[in-house]
């Protein structure tokens, strides 16, 4: 009688460090904006943690957007391992913040009310107010985005409609390599990486709200057959994690004083 071989996969994500505009604290969305001193620093931080603790990937995913690109290089480039082949696609890219691009979030949260701004950031089916289409923040203007029909592009989008992008893109490639025995990274923004925490964690519409992701800190998977989680933790100590998921949180509440 044989015995059935149980085998075990495991995946790696990262948000990127900070942003220029996660510095000021400004909603980002899809514009295009690079790492801060800090956030090429925290992505340093991440190659490091995981070259200690000897991870080796055959393949990586990131956005089309230079603050997950530049987080993935700094990242590979600790490890030593700039040789691995990278596909980038849109649909690991932010969420989108249509109309609230470029504002920011305090002084919105400060303007409209922190319930108006918390149900904007983080409701499940809610999105922003949608762009103009004659507006220039709308990315049939961006040169990136001139293969895609127009009415996939977004005006602006819920995290419900994050995850709608994101999970096709997940089963067609990402957990399909996972499953060919590959070591994925994944390297990308807030409310991608949520969709697949959503996804992988079988988190609730409701608790997934709470969920906050910290920059640059690499984010460990064990999965079953099924990719299913096994495990998981974050490659950092417990109180710096406590602080780092506080700083996200506490992004959308208006300034006092």
């Amino acid at each position: 009688m044989f015995s059935r071989v149980v085998r075990n996969y495991r995946l790696v994500i990262v948000r990127h460090g900070e942003s220029q505009w996660n510095l000021e604290n400004r909603f980002t969305g899809w514009h295009d904006v690079a790492l801060t001193a800090k956030g090429e620093q925290e992505a340093r931080q991440g190659g490091k943690v995981l070259l200690s603790n000897q991870f080796k990937f055959d393949q990586v995913y990131t956005s089309v957007l230079k603050r997950a690109i530049n987080t993935m290089n700094l990242i590979l480039t600790e490890m030593n391992q700039e040789y691995l082949p990278v596909y980038k696609h849109w649909r690991l890219n932010e969420r989108h913040y249509g109309a609230l691009q470029g504002l920011n979030k305090a002084e919105t949260a400060a303007l409209h009310g922190e319930e108006k701004v918390k149900i904007w950031r983080r409701s499940y089916d809610i999105p922003p107010p949608e762009l103009q289409d004659n507006d220039e923040r709308h990315p049939k203007f961006d040169s990136r985005y001139k293969h895609l029909a127009k009415d996939v592009l977004p005006k602006s989008e819920s995290l419900k409609d994050c995850i709608g992008r994101v999970l096709p893109f997940w089963y067609d490639h990402i957990a399909a390599d996972i499953l060919k025995g590959k070591q994925v990274l994944v390297v990308a923004h807030g409310n991608s990486l949520r969709s697949l925490v959503k996804h992988l964690d079988n988190i609730s519409e409701k608790d997934i709200l709470g969920v906050n992701i910290p920059t640059g800190v690499p984010l460990v998977y064990e999965l079953n057959e099924d990719l299913k989680p096994i495990s998981k933790n974050y490659l950092i100590s417990e109180a710096e994690l406590k602080a780092k998921m506080e700083a996200v949180a506490n992004q959308g509440k208006a300034k006092q004083g």
